[in-house]
């Protein structure tokens, strides 16, 4: 069987956001400041930075603009800094630093919508709506991401037509960009292509990104399924940082190192040097006092040690 992958895949490392946002230790800004610079020294152009979310629901994030501020004076033209907003309030503050990209989230569960952010579907699309507006009126780049696409805790399998609608209503609102996100790590390769599918009624292949997580070690296999329908941008976490603090028993987010591996291994250019990833990946998880959680990460240490 042929297929005719992408030459070129853009990784999106979301690891200072997502891979940090439930550690239970505070992290401090010059430990992220770090894991920017490092990432971004490795070949990283595009990371989620921090979320301006209420601290009183995730504390981590907390110094959101201390971190912004900290990191303006070195910020990389060609480097696209975004930022997790969930409302207005959270605009309003994340605008003051200029951030290149915001990222709005929908979910394709009801149930996880309600637990995640005590509102519907429609409800939460509704609250994102002015604020992908006022983005693009700003020259700010918006990007949907989509949560439980293929599982959920609460509801089980997802119908891929939730996935389709959620899109839909994601573009209408603004969103340039669609990420396809297995949250809980259920997913397999002909699930996540079927939702994939679902999101292609509304979007161009060239819109839609992939995330997913590891928990039941299916990522590398899903992330091969999307390359194969032509996806060619994946949110990945540098040592496989982080889960979901709303989804009991999800792992992490698939290790950026693994996926440049893979893709590396494939002949698919990604602009990154996998040796200095693995060093920012080791810097990170020796300072939260953990085993690197990248296969590919302990794999090359090991041999570096022998």
């Amino acid at each position: 069987m042929s297929h005719s992958y992408p030459d070129h895949v853009s990784i999106v490392d979301v690891s200072p956001r997502d891979g940090l946002q439930n550690e239970s230790m505070t992290v401090p800004t010059a430990i992220k400041q770090t894991l920017i610079d490092d990432l971004i020294a490795a070949g990283i152009k595009k990371l989620e930075v921090t979320s301006f979310v209420s601290p009183k629901w995730v504390p981590q994030m907390g110094d959101n603009s201390a971190l912004l501020e900290a990191l303006a004076p070195t910020r990389h033209a060609e480097v696209c800094y975004s930022v997790l907003v969930p409302n207005m309030r959270g605009f309003d503050n994340a605008i003051i630093h200029r951030p290149d990209e915001i990222v709005i989230f929908g979910s394709a569960s009801e149930t996880f919508s309600q637990k995640n952010i005590n509102c519907s579907i429609d409800e939460s699309i509704e609250r994102f709506a002015p604020v992908a507006a006022a983005a693009k009126a700003q020259g700010i780049k918006v990007r949907g991401v989509i949560s439980c696409t293929v599982g959920c805790p609460y509801e089980g399998e997802i119908d891929p037509s939730q996935v389709a609608y959620v899109t839909k209503r994601l573009i209408e609102i603004g969103s340039e960009q669609i990420g396809i996100a297995d949250t809980i790590g259920v997913g397999t390769p002909l699930k996540v292509q079927r939702a994939l599918q679902a999101a292609l009624e509304y979007a161009d292949i060239t819109m839609l990104s992939g995330h997913f997580h590891d928990t039941y070690g299916q990522a590398l296999s899903n992330t091969l399924a999307a390359l194969q329908m032509g996806v060619s941008e994946f949110d990945t976490s540098v040592a496989g940082l982080g889960g979901c603090p709303y989804a009991k028993g999800a792992t992490g987010n698939v290790a950026t190192e693994d996926v440049v591996y893979m893709l590396h291994g494939m002949g698919i250019s990604t602009g990154i040097d996998l040796d200095k990833l693995v060093v920012a990946g080791e810097r990170i998880s020796a300072f939260l006092g953990r085993p690197n959680g990248s296969n590919v990460a302990r794999t090359l240490i090991n041999k570096r040690e022998s």
